[in-house]
């Protein structure tokens, strides 16, 4: 027999099976190429080139986006955990070689910063599940969409794209984002629409949200802003007065920002300017009928057509009501006449007056009540410096501290009055520009200085008769006889003597002659002296009767004059 027929030896088979086992144990840990060899029941056979065929579960070969059904014949790749088991069997996997092979694409799709194709299959605490063709992935409830979404079903169990946040292969970790993706798909369709958009240009678009300052718009892919100051030339309270969510209507391109993409949309710009011309349409002084639209603290808006509002401010609304809120005065939608104040075309304001189209009533008064006609009314308020007394008309006049009383002082008449009381006055003056009405009490009856300065009784050096009204120790209070009026004499003008200078030696009511020493009628004020009577009768009594050059006393000279006398007789 020749050498090339021999047959290996016993050493020669041991080496060659060593270098198969070895070879074998390589494979261990990585996928490897099989071919289905039968499928029995829910399990696959699976011949990979061992001295076994290895079984795979058949579900293996399904799942979320993989369809068809496994035959016999089919070329498969596994992955080779064992070469064999305590049966003897290969322990092969489709799952680990698919999630092997999906790491290793992902992982360049990754560093690539590339898409990747994943299936939504199942919810989990904070978002959902994602097969990404054997890699199990993790996507956050916030990256699943743009905005938030109630319901997910219909994105469950469908192919689509997702990008990769972050990968840890040690730990099994992967975060995808569906958001990213739908937020760069809109970004690169929202710069393809801005292209072909001009400012000015009317586009069609669909109301899709309402907010407190405006709307969204849907121009086809993009959304834009329609400002509630935008839609009509009328003032808008709210967005909801003029749109509705899903209404289709027709918008103005105001302008576009191609840096953010935002476009600012307008209604009212595809109207004529209701400003235009306004001066000429609503002259100042003119009246108009409007409607009150809007009440707040300050005063009302008054619609006069539609796209034109003015504002009556508070100070505007009543003649006599200076601290009510506008709402007690007018209501919304209530008619109202105005009167054109100012009109400001480049601010776009309209100042209206809602009194100015009432009869001023300081006007009124002033007519019917000229300056010296006696008006009678209720005390309102007392103050410092008057009275105020309600009159008719709804207007309040003022008697000031000064015209209570033509002789005692007004912080001490004020005193006798009380809130309530019904007084009479003398109207003084009214002032319709400032709205003011001077009244006076003291008016009411004659000024006792004219009075008295018309008789000519009360000139300097005349002698008068007074009556006591108060003893005081500094001197008297009198009340000069036929007169209204007080005065009051000082200690040492009550007689010549020091020793019968004492107040205590008269009462009240008493009567005693006096002189007058001063009557002032511009400063009002009369003084009187018991003193300088009994000196000029002194004095009178010298010049008729004696000499005071002797020494003889005002007694003896007039008892000189009373012994003469009976002589006489």
């Amino acid at each position: 027999m020749s050498a090339a027929l021999k047959s290996p030896s016993r050493e020669d088979f041991a080496a060659m099976l060593d270098e198969s086992f070895s070879a074998a144990d390589a494979l261990e840990g990585s996928v490897v190429k099989g071919k289905v060899v039968a499928i029995e029941k829910d399990m696959a056979v699976i011949d990979v080139g061992l001295k076994t065929e290895g079984r795979v579960a058949l579900r293996e070969f399904t799942g979320p986006g993989r369809e068809g059904a496994l035959n016999v014949g089919d070329e498969v790749e596994v992955y080779l955990d064992r070469i064999e088991n305590a049966l003897g069997e290969a322990v092969i996997s489709r799952d680990k070689a698919r999630r092997e092979e999906s790491w290793v694409k992902l992982e360049a799709s990754y560093e690539k910063n590339e898409k990747v194709t994943g299936v939504i299959f199942n919810q989990v605490k904070g978002g959902y599940t994602v097969d990404l063709d054997g890699a199990v992935a993790f996507l956050p409830r916030s990256q699943v969409d743009i905005r938030p979404i109630r319901d997910v079903t219909p994105l469950m169990g469908v192919p689509q794209p997702f990008q990769i946040l972050k990968m840890d292969r040690r730990r099994g970790n992967i975060v995808v984002s569906r958001r990213t993706v739908l937020e760069e798909t809109r970004a690169e369709a929202r710069s393809e629409l801005v292209a072909n958009l001009e400012e000015g240009q009317v586009v069609d678009g669909v109301v899709k949200n309402i907010t407190e300052y405006g709307a969204f718009v849907d121009l086809g892919g993009i959304d834009g802003l329609l400002h509630v100051t935008d839609m009509a030339w009328r003032r808008v309270n709210h967005p909801s007065e003029v749109v509705t969510i899903g209404q289709q209507l027709k918008v103005k391109i105001i302008k576009i920002n191609h840096e953010t993409h935002r476009i600012s949309l307008g209604i009212k710009q595809l109207l004529a300017d209701p400003w235009e011309g306004i001066e000429a349409k609503y002259p100042v002084n003119a009246k108009f009928t409007g409607r009150v639209t809007n009440i707040t603290d300050y005063g009302a808006f008054v619609e006069l057509e539609p796209g034109i509002e003015g504002l009556i401010h508070v100070s505007e609304m009543s003649w006599t009501k200076k601290n009510v809120h506008p709402g007690k005065i007018v209501s919304t939608s209530q008619e109202v006449e105005v009167q054109i104040l100012e009109v400001d075309p480049v601010k776009r304001r309209i100042s209206l007056g809602l009194k100015q189209t009432l009869q001023n009533p300081w006007e009124a008064f002033s007519e019917k009540y000229p300056a010296g006609a006696v008006v009678e009314g209720e005390v309102k308020n007392k103050t410092e410096f008057g009275l105020f007394i309600g009159l008719d008309g709804d207007v309040d006049g003022m008697v000031h501290l000064s015209d209570l009383d033509w002789n005692r002082p007004g912080e001490q008449v004020i005193e006798e009055f009380k809130k309530g009381d019904i007084v009479k006055a003398v109207v003084l003056d009214v002032d319709v520009e400032k709205e003011r009405i001077s009244l006076g009490i003291k008016q009411l009856g004659g000024d006792p200085f004219a009075d008295a300065a018309a008789s000519g009784d009360l000139k300097k050096g005349a002698v008068v008769t007074c009556e006591v009204l108060e003893v005081k120790d500094s001197g008297l209070e009198v009340k000069i006889a036929g007169t209204d009026l007080s005065t009051f004499i000082k200690r040492n003008e009550l007689a010549r003597e020091r020793q019968d200078q004492r107040p205590e030696r008269f009462a009240p009511g008493e009567k005693l002659d006096a002189r007058v020493t001063m009557f002032d009628r511009k400063s009002r004020k009369v003084q009187v002296s018991i003193k300088a009577l009994e000196m000029a009768e002194e004095k009178e009594a010298i010049a008729q009767y004696g000499s005071a050059d002797a020494g003889a006393s005002l007694g003896d000279i007039l008892g000189a004059a009373l012994k003469r006398a009976n002589k006489g007789e």
